[in-house]
């Protein structure tokens, strides 16, 4: 009985690092905050933490399992196997269903997000003016964001390596965004598009015995960005998870009121009803990635007609709130069951 709990927890934590790894691909949709409102959100951020100077230290000197135990390494390993997976599976799945379904998905996200605002704000009574200002702030910078311009792409690798630390911050922030981060940093398509499809393509040549990628300099450079990029990711992870561990502890209450700031000012990233604006060249033809899909650059809001299609995504967003109860309560019944 007690193995059959321990797998089906195994199970739940890969399910998680799906979720995890699905909302961080979509621009708008933070990680974080499927963390934090499916209940793991703490021991997630202390987890990282715990990869430091003693953890090298117990690796170099060959104490693998001591090294596994400190880093809580079976909650990390499960959950990265999840995002891992996500990349290659449910993430691609999202890229189709938003091409199709487009109006349908963002209702579902903007739900998600309102009922991730409900989630972090039932039970926080400890406004004051520091924290009444704190909300206002990460509104502000949240909306700030939300309406900047998109850079230009580039592969610059110190700029790439710099797109992984920004971007990661998605995991550890509830309410910010990496992938629209990465859009406004004018990369999205580099890095979550063309390198993952490079590296996608890689693994099938090489289950194939077909190596001849490794004379295409368009794959190599792909290839060689994505690790970068990883490394950024993995570097800002840490340095977040200590930051963030940091100020939860002696500035709990005003961050957690900047955070639901942030997530209030995403929700216009999320708003469903909008055009999609793409990227154009200097002729005014639309620009394609490397798999012929267009390049999103950036949304144009507009507030809907009352048609069918919108009591359907009004439908949608319910839906989506209904989501984060349903995490909520999966939750609370975790906390429960390990108490």
């Amino acid at each position: 009985m007690r193995s059959a709990r321990k797998f089906k927890d195994k199970i739940f934590l890969v399910i998680k690092g799906l979720g995890m790894g699905a909302a961080n691909k979509v621009p708008g949709v933070s990680g974080g905050v499927v963390a934090f409102v499916a209940g793991f959100y703490e021991e997630f951020i202390y987890s990282l933490q715990k990869l430091n100077g003693k953890a090298l230290k117990l690796l170099f000197n060959g104490r693998y399992k001591s090294f596994y135990q400190y880093i809580n390494g079976q909650f990390l390993v499960l959950l990265f196997l999840g995002m891992i997976v996500s990349y290659f599976s449910v993430s691609q799945l999202l890229d189709y269903l938003i091409r199709h379904f487009e109006l349908y998905v963002w209702s579902v996200f903007f739900g998600m997000m309102i009922g991730s605002i409900y989630y972090i704000s039932k039970d926080f009574k400890y406004w004051n003016s520091k924290t009444f200002i704190g909300l206002a702030a990460g509104v502000l910078i949240g909306i700030g964001i939300s309406f900047l311009d998109p850079a230009k792409e580039n592969d610059n690798l110190l700029f790439v390596f710099f797109c992984g630390m920004i971007s990661v911050s998605g995991m550890t922030l509830p309410g910010f965004s990496g992938s629209f981060i990465l859009i406004l940093l004018g990369n999205y398509v580099l890095l979550l598009v063309d390198s993952v499809n490079a590296l996608y393509d890689t693994i099938f040549d090489l289950f194939g015995g077909d190596f001849s990628f490794m004379s295409n300099p368009e794959r190599v450079r792909m290839l060689k960005v994505l690790a970068v990029f990883t490394l950024g990711s993995m570097a800002g992870l840490i340095t977040f998870s200590h930051i963030l561990n940091y100020v939860l502890k002696y500035y709990r209450n005003l961050t957690l009121s900047v955070l639901m700031g942030f997530i209030i000012g995403s929700l216009g990233v999320l708003w469903p009803w909008k055009q999609t604006i793409y990227k154009l060249d200097e002729a005014g033809g639309m620009l394609l990635d490397s798999k012929g899909n267009l390049i999103i650059e950036n949304y144009q809001r507009y507030l809907p007609d009352w048609s069918q299609n919108t009591f359907i995504a009004i439908g949608y967003i319910i839906f989506g709130i209904l989501i984060v109860l349903a995490l909520e309560w999966y939750g609370q019944k975790t906390r429960k069951y390990r108490v």
